[in-house]
């Protein structure tokens, strides 16, 4: 799309502009949260037992929108929950790493065993 701007000399300007970008529907943030503590529990866990293959960010935010407000506010609080565990494991095993120490394999298993059964749970909540 062009617009026209006339400057100080009277002559007219032909100037491009940008069309506006088509809307986006955005991931809502306790979706997005989710897959933020997907990715922590593959940061800590050694035993290859991560995030499930199977997640899909899309298909949850529509599982999301179905959703009832119970559903929603049960899923908001314990995935809000769930991500002070996982920063709060992830800072010790940072501060850790950080002295030069090394992280006991069975303190990450127990961090990442807390956060994978964290996640099957809420995603439970808004599971067909």
């Amino acid at each position: 799309m062009l617009a026209i701007a006339r400057d100080s000399g009277a002559m007219l300007n032909l100037q491009p502009q940008d069309s506006a970008p088509a809307p986006r529907r955005s991931t809502p943030e306790p979706v997005a949260r989710l897959a933020s503590l997907r990715h922590a529990l593959s940061v800590v866990d050694q035993f290859g037992g991560g995030p499930a293959s199977d997640f899909d960010p899309a298909q949850l935010a529509s599982k999301w929108e179905r959703a009832s407000e119970v559903e929603r506010s049960c899923f908001d609080r314990r995935s809000a929950a769930l991500v002070g565990v996982a920063a709060a494991g992830l800072e010790v095993v940072s501060a850790h790493r950080e002295i030069g120490g090394d992280v006991s394999p069975a303190a990450l298993e127990l961090l990442a065993e807390e956060l994978r059964a964290g996640l099957e749970d809420i995603e439970k909540l808004i599971r067909d």
